[in-house]
């Protein structure tokens, strides 16, 4: 934790040199205002030089109080996944504002007015590239010792099965930010329709509603899960229809248990994953793990986990003694 302070700060320290320095260094080269959005027609917005230096530096030094914020909160340095995330971002982050400021400044050098800049047409693709570069290297660099598994011959929690008695567990969990996500796509995406029909959106504006409607369907799709433990394996429902639907059989699975995640320990809310490990988080506290006989893991956030553990591992114990 001390380590990524240390390195937040004096990374931040950099980054606001360079975005503070550079433009005055070149303040009597640059026209005021600075271009700094561009159609295909040319420059259409700018800024006053002091209100695009104040905006990329808040840019930097936001994320960069969010990411000290993280590392206060302790959970994100707990698991290897988020360990990634977290020094990607913070690096990733300041690279993208400090390219995006030189194109800017790139663009205005030596012209008479903000009208005249031409941006270079690598400049945005560049940025991208780099700063993702550097994303992926500090995670990868800085991402830490491999999370410590659970012992394959520790003794899984299980239920007591009667013979030829059939159980099932069910259980559901709901995030209400994604559910009030969906309800508010869903209202803009009615009123956006009958703007349509009525002929009162055309061109540019009429993407909204495609937006909206997409937004929509991913909220619907995302804001809840319902897992089933049934002889048949686990099924994994999305949405409020339950629909679509993850099916894993009991032949694939190894052993369950529960444990309790968080967020910022998997990277982040919704479906996350990196090859061998992948998670579906709503919320963050109780979370059912499947460990697949191929040595992947696959994590679900949802209530009374412990239980459907235990219903599972009877029934893979119950399989294997047939």
């Amino acid at each position: 934790m001390n380590r990524a302070l240390t390195a937040a700060g004096m990374w931040g320290l950099l980054v606001t040199t360079v975005l503070v320095g550079v433009p005055l260094a070149l303040r009597d080269r640059l026209p005021d205002p600075l271009a700094t959005h561009w159609s295909d027609a040319g420059p259409d917005n700018s800024l006053s030089f002091t209100q695009n230096l104040l905006f990329t530096v808040a840019m930097a030094l936001v994320a960069l109080a969010v990411m000290v914020g993280v590392v206060l909160h302790g959970r994100a340095f707990e698991r290897r996944l988020s360990r990634a995330y977290w020094w990607g971002f913070l690096f990733g982050w300041g690279l993208f504002v400090i390219g995006m400021e030189l194109s800017i400044l790139q663009a205005n050098l030596d012209v008479a007015d903000w009208t005249l800049a031409r941006p270079a047409g690598w400049g945005v693709a560049a940025t991208m590239a780099v700063a993702a570069a550097a994303g992926v290297l500090a995670g990868f660099l800085f991402r830490g010792a491999p999370d410590q598994e659970r012992p394959r011959n520790e003794a899984a929690p299980r239920l007591r099965l009667r013979a030829g008695q059939r159980s099932v567990w069910v259980s559901r969990v709901t995030n209400v930010w994604l559910v009030a996500l969906a309800v508010g796509a869903g209202v803009l995406t009615l009123a956006l329709g009958v703007f349509t029909l009525m002929g009162l959106m055309e061109g540019p504006a009429s993407a909204l509603l495609g937006g909206s409607a997409l937004v929509l369907v991913a909220g619907l799709a995302t804001s809840s899960a319902t897992v089933r433990i049934t002889e048949d394996g686990v099924a994994i429902g999305f949405g409020p229809l339950g629909w679509p639907v993850r099916r894993i059989r009991l032949s694939k699975i190894e052993s369950a248990w529960s444990e309790v995640r968080h967020p910022s320990q998997v990277g982040g809310w919704g479906l996350r994953g990196v090859p061998g490990s992948a998670a579906i988080m709503l919320r963050g506290g109780d979370c059912l793990v499947l460990r697949y006989r191929s040595g992947g893991q696959l994590l679900v956030s949802v209530d009374d986990a412990a239980r459907g553990a235990a219903l599972l591992n009877a029934l893979l114990e119950e399989r294997v003694g047939r």
